[in-house]
């Protein structure tokens, strides 16, 4: 890099920084105007939930939380374009075997307590999908091949789940002119609880899935076509003179 360019891009970045700080000043020094905390409260009541996070996440901006779905949907087809699984773990020993046992029950009942309470308590689709999870990646670990996870033709539709039946509610809802994802104060509530159960199993079976690390048997990738029986194979044809 020579040294006018060096010299021209360390005055951009100054400039740059001077504005941040000009703009962090005005901030600390303008009048206060109205803050989205108090005005996410305000509105609480008809959100369908009690608990402010549920409300942000599912009601305010469930736009965003719909994407981020759509971010480990991608995420994992991008995983299972990558070929095969690798072969499981070796079985795990006495102790592992016995420790899996106790906690997957006791994960899955967690991962539901943590759904339900959702609505009016820390908890919620991603602390519940997050635990289910992790209960695929002890099994794993153990040397179960699949994880916990059911057959491909099933485990397609879990990890489509959370984006489908989210998607569904908001187009049913414009349908009845309500607008993309504008739930009404009456059924809100179970609304948001329909749509955080599917995403709670399609963010643990994603998760679980990517830590398999590749897609599962019947899920073939794009290949060329194979070659016809007449070229090139030994065993097939007339044999040579």
């Amino acid at each position: 890099m020579n040294r006018d360019l060096a010299l021209l891009i360390g005055i951009l970045v100054s400039l740059f920084a001077a504005l941040l700080l000009w703009i962090f000043y005005a901030t600390l020094v303008g009048d206060p105007v109205a803050r989205l905390g108090p005005l996410a409260l305000e509105q609480l009541p008809a959100s369908g939930v009690s608990h402010p996070v549920t409300a942000v996440l599912l009601n305010y901006r469930a736009y965003d939380t719909l994407l981020e779905l759509a971010v480990l949907l991608v995420a994992l087809l991008g995983i299972w374009s990558l070929g095969p699984a690798p072969s499981g773990f070796r079985p795990a020993g006495p102790a592992l075997t016995v420790l899996a046992n106790w906690i997957l029950p006791l994960a899955i009942l967690t991962s539901g307590y943590l759904l339900w309470v959702g609505g009016h308590a820390p908890g919620g689709a991603f602390q519940a999908g997050a635990l289910l999870g992790s209960a695929g990646v002890l099994l794993r670990l153990a040397g179960h091949e699949r994880a916990g996870l059911p057959a491909e033709a099933a485990q397609r539709w879990l990890v489509v789940a959370g984006v489908a039946v989210f998607l569904m509610v908001g187009l049913l809802l414009a349908a009845f002119g309500e607008g993309f994802l504008t739930y009404p104060k009456a059924v809100a509530k179970w609304l948001i609880l329909l749509i955080e159960t599917a995403a709670t199993l399609a963010i643990g079976a994603t998760l679980a899935a990517a830590y398999v690390g590749g897609r599962p048997p019947g899920i073939r990738s794009p290949c060329p076509s194979s070659e016809s029986p007449s070229s090139g194979n030994p065993s097939s044809g007339h044999a040579r003179s």
